[in-house]
């Protein structure tokens, strides 16, 4: 039996988990445990590989190599996702249906590629090629993140009012407040919150000027966003909240990025807060793209192997129709053959989700080494890659902000176009 047109995507998300598993497992387990101490009494396969690893972290002390060890660790995981989704993607574009095909293969390609890694010292393939190839994913991944939480809301909107509207009908006037409510709590939720936690960088990350300005930015931009979405025709207050919260945390993880400790408190500090909340927002992108039944409009396809399988046997048919005669009843049956242009427009689109999937592990490679610097106890080995990754969140964030603007404006600046 053929593999379902939902396979490929569900398989690509299992081989995702697994990989942010893998790399949490090198990071807090295997990292740590390599002393450089101990090379010399393993055998020779061993010593080359822990000698690789820590490659560039032997001039750190006992704390800030560890830190660096477990970094490296997740540079090989993610860079070998990335790289497998990179060219999953590259086979999706030459044969739209190769994302649901061989995926026993493809799982032990995988494998062998981070146990390959292993043998590669880190200087200068992991640090700083790979890393800065990380960043910039990452950041692309922000950018993209804003369509998935968009689409994500539009989908929850719209089933909150349609629940409320055949409440309303089924059970009367009234009846479809309850629903209404959950949206309008979420809105609630999502606004306050983003502006309870910009009062708390305004008062805990104080004493730059670069993290005061972009705390600042984000609130007006917060409120400008909302304003001129509710002005819209199709106004959507629980969109604008969920952009507006997305960019607060945009924020934050831009300010607890600054390697200046006077205005910086968390410095150097293992947060599992931060952790828990980059992850999270992978989650969120993961689970878009392996789940969401939407998520092939916002790749701008007519279809794809997001679909659910009625659509994949619907548009997989066309071409030639043969009459046959069925016994003495002389009834007519049309048999559609498959009309290979069609099967290739259903699977089209499979060679992006691909390269979304590997712009989420860059992210997630990013939020879990802290964007590549390495610092503990206030103190910071490399103060360049935090300043670095500061400016690249925030400069991404405010990039976000204005596609959104954009998109809610561009309607009415040129009514003759089309934005659909």
């Amino acid at each position: 039996m053929p593999p379902g047109v939902n396979s490929g995507r569900k398989r690509s998300v299992l081989l995702l988990l697994i990989s942010i598993g893998i790399s949490l497992f090198y990071q807090y387990w295997v990292g740590p445990a390599l002393k450089p101490e101990q090379v010399d009494s393993l055998n020779p396969v061993l010593a080359y590989m822990a000698e690789s690893w820590l490659d560039g972290c032997d001039t750190y002390d006992e704390t800030l190599r560890s830190k660096c060890s477990g970094n490296n660790g997740v540079y090989r995981v993610a860079g070998s996702a990335a790289l497998f989704y990179t060219l999953a993607g590259i086979a999706a574009a030459c044969k739209p249906s190769a994302n649901r095909e061989a995926w026993p293969a493809k799982f032990v390609l995988y494998l062998f590629l981070v146990a390959g890694t292993l043998f590669i010292p880190n200087e200068p393939l992991f640090s700083p090629i790979l890393l800065n190839i990380l960043r910039i994913g990452a950041v692309v991944f922000i950018v993209f993140q804003q369509l998935i939480i968009l689409d994500m809301a539009y989908n929850i909107n719209e089933s909150c009012v349609e629940k409320a509207n055949k409440a309303e009908l089924d059970e009367g006037p009234g009846a479809g407040k309850k629903w209404l409510g959950v949206l309008l709590g979420s809105c609630a939720f999502l606004c306050i919150g983003s502006l309870v936690a910009i009062g708390v960088m305004f008062h805990y990350f104080k004493g730059c000027t670069s993290n005061t300005s972009f705390i600042a930015i984000t609130l007006v931009l917060g409120v400008v966003l909302t304003v001129v979405q509710m002005m819209g025709e199709e106004a959507s207050l629980f969109t604008s909240s969920c952009i507006f919260a997305y960019s607060t945390y945009l924020c934050y993880t831009s300010v607890s990025k600054n390697p200046n400790s006077q205005c910086n408190p968390q410095l150097g500090e293992e947060s599992a807060g931060n952790i828990v909340l980059g992850i999270a927002v992978a989650l969120i992108g993961i689970l878009w793209a392996g789940f969401s039944a939407t998520a092939h409009r916002a790749v701008r396809e007519e279809s794809d192997d997001v679909g659910g399988e009625e659509v994949g046997r619907e548009e997989a048919v066309g071409g030639i129709v043969v009459n046959e005669t069925d016994g003495d009843n002389h009834e007519t049956i049309d048999l559609v053959a498959p009309n290979e242009d069609n099967q290739q427009k259903t699977f089209s689109s499979s060679w992006k989700l691909n390269l979304i999937l590997a712009s989420i592990c860059c992210w997630y490679a990013m939020s879990l080494t802290s964007w590549g610097s390495i610092a503990s106890s206030g103190n910071v080995a490399n103060p360049q890659a935090g300043d670095v990754s500061m400016w690249m969140i925030i400069a991404s964030q405010w990039l976000m902000n204005v596609l959104y603007f954009w998109s809610l404006v561009a309607s009415k600046i040129f009514p003759d176009r089309d934005f659909s």
